[in-house]
């Protein structure tokens, strides 16, 4: 391996090119050139080249010197060797041979494979046979001497068989017996068979229930919804087709009504034990979505009294709303239910009707792939087109092929119902219209007509700039369809002239230079509104965190939205919950409320006494690149149902206006829908649910899809499950990826759950899991970002991790809350901490304990089980973990020795040079103890941020990362993982530290096959040993550098281990 100055070819910045000399002297001075000048007989681009070379040689070499030192102690040198020769001693040639060629550093195979290459299964079934064949043997010859042994059967030979028989049986019904008591199949393994008798009651039941004062409450209610008067149309349909698309306007009323005229009408013809509907929704809906509903419905408001403005499922709403609506309670036997993730109230066994995520619905997948007691799957919301949506739509369509009974409701947005209705067969659909007034709707030629509004003076770029200042990725369909918008937009412009004045056309070319959301436009067309139009609440729709905290400061910076005329309510899952429950209230006389919100404002929450609404255009999209393997995310144009849905947000009450920021050209190209979520996400996590539903190739499966996703985007999801040791190279699922498709998380966090189990941190690990697969619990009050940063920061204690600083807050809420209610309001409110989001985390950890102590991870459902946290104060140790669980997404720390950008500078190594995000804890640190960073995401916006990033050690990524590789790199013995993360070691050390981390594989691997606690009282065994050496040499060998200032009182960087003081004065590029 060189790493030097190599023929005289460069490479580019942060490359593992090049070679030659050490400082790169010896060579300019045989050219001719100065010491730090090039050749003279150099001209032009040559000479820049030359530049170019000889840095890269400087930076190869500045890395040499910087490379930490793995190095251990004599004592510690002396026990590891004694442990590995014990170790050794201890197995079989055999099994010692198998497990080195398992545990090896070679790519082939590593602990995280699952199952063996062929030629080791044959090689251990072998084995096994031998075994047998042996414990025959040995039965026969206790027999004869007529010994006994527990494991030798007394009886005659002729009925061994038959008792094998028996026991295979009594596991059998074992293994069914714990299926029936999983809480989440309960409802599922539920018998169905008609029950005359319980026919006969539920339509005795049923006809009391209209001479109950409340049901008629609730049906004079349910009466004045659109989709009501379509109730004999919608039965009909229903028994006569086996599949139907129900297309609803907003507020028809379709997810509560529809299955109830399903079950009633069962049970009115006196077949109502046969009936089971359940309704699934995505599983992010609005705890509030359905409030609105019944807002003239004041024993409803009491059912439904919200305090939190989270967009975290909260199906009990919609299930309450409809036990209501029934004169019934929420489960308990009764008609209605709900199960969601983390908790379930049940209805009846038969005769009733259940809401459920989607998740839940394939969960129940893996024990009963024909869904075999439901008889009616109403699918709602299925427009959104999340991955598990699209997904469960290719199972039900193959479902049907095998179920003649089974009745599929389809409830989408009305833009797309004939492509729903396509897919399946052409099946009917039937329209139910919306409740809201008329809205009238303003393009942006008519708001700058009205305004009379002109930009202030600014810079033009070219689109092309913009686009790439922006750091914006486009998509072939976006670029065709900006290459459209620009060669018509000459007729769009003479078309304006007879209708609109010169200013206003200058106004719209001078807009249509920038991208951007022109802030003061919006504050004068609300100047516009308060002046002009009568009094009504105005909802401002803006893409993003930035956007709504910038107009925000341009409202409240003028003295006219100062006074107490006007309430003016951010909107954002970054604010805190306290001030965002005022946007349900409705204002006094006179007094006139202005909401700034996200896309949150179109379908998860109502606020019903909107009238204007200002809708900015854009919407925060997430995009997925296959080509570098990277997020994106970037303001798109909204899509036509985006704009419908917002222009609905001014027609609840009363007749409303909608004020689009964009103008009509720009309007007749928007697409109809969002580009599925299938389309535009990495794919990992749904492939292994695909290989655990046991439904054939990912490729093919996905090839069934409404919209399939791109070969690439499959085989790259595909490639990624392999290098992550959960798929093998026959796109099997491994022991590991069968672990990992069981929780209801990413892969990588899953693994990360995993190992916090197998190493007992398990408390503090679930913490961040749950963080990190749901959201952190910080919210930032506007005007107090600084403050929220410098509370962040004191709660990460110098851990340098944003995920320890999760773990902090969150021990200290729980702290706080055994002193009281009065204590946690106070701790959350001084750190700025969402008390709702901390304890959801606390629910979903509860939720992976259980299943980590179902499948024999753990031996208690408490996550914090003393013999679950024997290491859970070892912060080095949490740190490996999370090694474990998210490598290879690791950065690299280089010094920055620029005037303007003091600190530090990061990079990948698939993307060079990148930015970590300025809300973690490390974005402003400048002085770390090691050279690396391990991250979960990566997000390209304006730039490539790093999002959840941690600190973390040369031992740790040794253990816990990829493959090692020891080599020579000139007079430096290294140690690599992965060929490119280098570090010093003497080749001593570097084989024991190899040789440990075979043991380790090992012994990891037989923990996932066969899943058990590590016994940490046995110190004699040889899984408690070789974890504790590990644990010792992460906690005690891993030193912080030195750390020494340069003359120039510049960055602070490290010595010895770490880095070196350099005279380079770099650039940032």
């Amino acid at each position: 391996m060189s790493y030097g100055y190599r023929g005289g070819r460069g490479g580019r910045r942060g490359g593992r090119g090049g070679g030659g000399h050490r400082d790169g002297s010896t060579e300019r001075r045989d050219r001719g050139g100065g010491v730090d000048r090039p050749p003279p007989h150099l001209k032009g681009r040559e000479i820049g080249m030359w530049y170019a070379r000889y840095g890269a040689v400087r930076r190869r070499q500045a890395d040499r010197r910087a490379r930490a030192v793995v190095q251990m102690d004599e004592a510690r040198e002396q026990h590891i060797t004694k442990l590995l020769s014990s170790v050794q001693r201890e197995q079989p040639f055999t099994d010692r041979g198998l497990r080195d060629s398992r545990a090896s550093g070679s790519k082939d195979w590593s602990y995280f494979d699952g199952d063996l290459p062929e030629e080791q299964k044959r090689k251990i079934k072998s084995e096994e046979d031998d075994k047998e064949l042996g414990l025959d043997q040995r039965k026969t010859a206790l027999r004869s001497h007529g010994q006994s042994s527990p494991a030798v059967k007394e009886e005659p030979p002729d009925t061994w068989e038959e008792d094998d028989k028996d026991e295979l049986q009594q596991e059998k019904e074992k293994k069914e017996r714990h299926r029936y008591n999983d809480k989440d199949l309960e409802f599922l393994f539920q018998e169905v068979v008609r029950d005359c008798s319980l026919d006969d009651d539920l339509r005795q039941d049923l006809q009391n229930k209209r001479s109950d004062p409340r049901y008629r409450e609730m049906l004079k209610f349910r009466e004045k919804l659109p989709s009501y008067g379509k109730r004999e149309e919608l039965v009909e349909l229903i028994q006569s087709d086996r599949v139907l698309v129900v297309s609803g306007e907003t507020g028809c009323g379709k997810t509560t009504q529809v299955t109830q005229f399903i079950l009633d009408d069962y049970i009115s013809r006196g077949v109502g034990s046969t009936c089971r509907v359940v309704c699934t929704q995505p599983r992010r809906i609005s705890a509030i979505s359905v409030r609105s509903c019944c807002c003239s419905v004041v024993m409803f408001f009491k059912l439904l009294h919200v305090t939190s403005l989270s967009v975290c499922v909260c199906f009990s709403q919609v299930a309450e709303r409809v036990a209501a609506e029934r004169a019934e309670s929420v489960g308990n036997g009764n008609s209605c239910g709900y199960q969601i993730r983390l908790q379930s109230r049940l209805p009846r066994k038969q005769g009733s009707l259940l809401y459920c995520t989607t998740g839940i619905i394939l969960q129940w997948l893996r024990s009963d792939p024909l869904l075999s007691s439901v008889s009616h799957l109403v699918l709602d919301e299925i427009h959104e087109r999340n991955l598990q949506s699209d997904v469960l739509l290719i199972i039900v369509k193959d479902l049907l092929k095998q179920r003649d009974d089974l009745k599929v409701v389809l409830m989408s947005a009305t833009l797309n119902a004939v492509k729903f209705s396509e897919y399946f067969g052409n099946c009917p659909i039937i329209h139910i219209p919306g409740s809201t007034f008329p809205v009238e709707e303003f393009l942006l030629e008519d708001i700058v007509e009205m305004t009379r509004y002109r930009p202030k003076t600014q810079e033009r770029r070219s689109s092309w700039k913009r686009g790439f200042w922006q750091g914006r990725n486009s998509r072939a369909e976006k670029e065709q369809k900006e290459a459209l918008y620009s060669e018509r937009w000459p007729d769009y412009e003479r078309s304006l002239r007879s209708r609109y004045s010169d200013n206003t056309i200058s106004t719209l070319q001078m807009l249509d230079e920038n991208d951007k959301i022109d802030l003061d436009l919006i504050l004068a067309l609300i100047r516009h509104i308060v002046m002009n139009e009568e009094e009504g609440a105005i909802l401002v729709f803006l893409p993003g965190w930035d956007n709504i905290s910038s107009l925000n400061d341009l409202l409240m910076s003028q003295q006219m939205f100062k006074s107490e005329s006007f309430i003016i309510i951010p909107l954002h899952s970054l604010m805190p919950t306290v001030n965002q429950t005022q946007v349900f209230k409705k204002p006094p006389p006179g007094v006139r409320k202005i909401v700034i919100a996200t896309n949150i404002a179109e379908t998860s929450i109502t606020i019903d006494d909107v009238v204007f609404v200002i809708d900015g255009g854009k919407i925060k999209e997430t995009h997925f690149d296959t080509n570098n393997n990277i997020s994106t995310m970037a303001a798109e144009w909204v899509s036509l149902a985006n704009a419908k849905q917002r222009r609905g947000r001014a027609g609840r009450v009363r007749p409303g206006k909608c004020y689009h920021l964009y103008n009509s050209l720009r309007a007749s190209l928007l697409e109809d829908y969002q580009l599925p979520e299938i389309m535009r996400t990495p794919l990992e996590e749904l492939c292994l649910q695909i290989k655990i539903l046991k439904l054939g190739s990912v490729a093919q499966f996905l090839n069934k899809a409404l919209d399939p996703p791109s070969e690439q985007a499959v085989s790259l999801a595909i490639k990624n499950l392999m290098d992550l040791n959960a798929l093998d190279h026959s796109e099997n699922l491994t022991a590991l990826g069968f672990h990992l498709a069981r929780l209801p998380v990413e892969p990588h966090i899953g693994k990360l759950i995993l190992f916090g189990a197998l190493l007992s941190c398990l408390d503090p690990v679930l913490t961040m899991a749950a963080s990190l697969s749901f959201k952190d619990p910080f919210f930032i009050p506007l005007g107090k970002e600084k403050m929220a940063d410098m509370r962040r920061k004191v709660l990460s204690r110098n851990s340098k991790s944003d995920h320890l600083t999760i773990v902090n807050a969150f021990q200290g809420w729980e702290e706080a809350r055994q002193h009281g209610g009065r204590s946690e309001r106070e701790f959350c409110w001084q750190n700025f901490l969402s008390a709702n989001t901390l304890q959801m985390l606390y629910n979903m950890k509860t939720q992976f304990a259980e299943h980590l102590m179902h499948t024999g991870f753990v031996s208690s459902k408490n996550p914090k089980d003393s013999k679950s946290n024997v290491n859970s104060d070892n912060e080095k140790l949490i740190k490996a973990v999370i090694v474990a669980g998210l490598y290879p997404k690791v950065a690299t720390i280089r010094p920055s020795h620029s005037r303007k950008r003091p600190g530090v500078k990061v990079y990948t190594q698939a993307d060079g040079k990148v930015c970590i995000h300025p809300k973690s804890v490390n974005a402003e640190e400048t002085q770390f103890n090691y050279t690396w960073l391990i991250y979960h995401l990566k997000m390209k916006t304006s730039s490539i941020f790093l999002y959840d990033c941690t600190e973390v050690s040369p031992f740790s990524l040794l253990f816990f990362g990829g493959d090692i590789t020891i080599q020579k790199d000139e007079d430096q013995e290294t140690i690599a993982v992965d060929e490119w993360i280098i570090f010093r070691s003497p080749s001593r050390i570097a084989h024991l530290v190899k040789n440990l981390k075979k043991e380790l594989d090992s012994l990891l691997q037989d923990k996932i096959q066969t899943p058990s606690p590590v016994d940490w009282e046995n110190l004699k065994s040889k899984d408690c040993a070789v974890i504790t050496a590990i644990i010792d040499l992460i906690t005690t060998q891993e030193k912080p550098a030195g750390r020494s200032s340069d003359h120039r009182g510049r960055h602070t960087h490290f010595t010895a281990h770490g880095w070196d003081d350099e005279d380079e004065d770099d650039d940032d590029e």
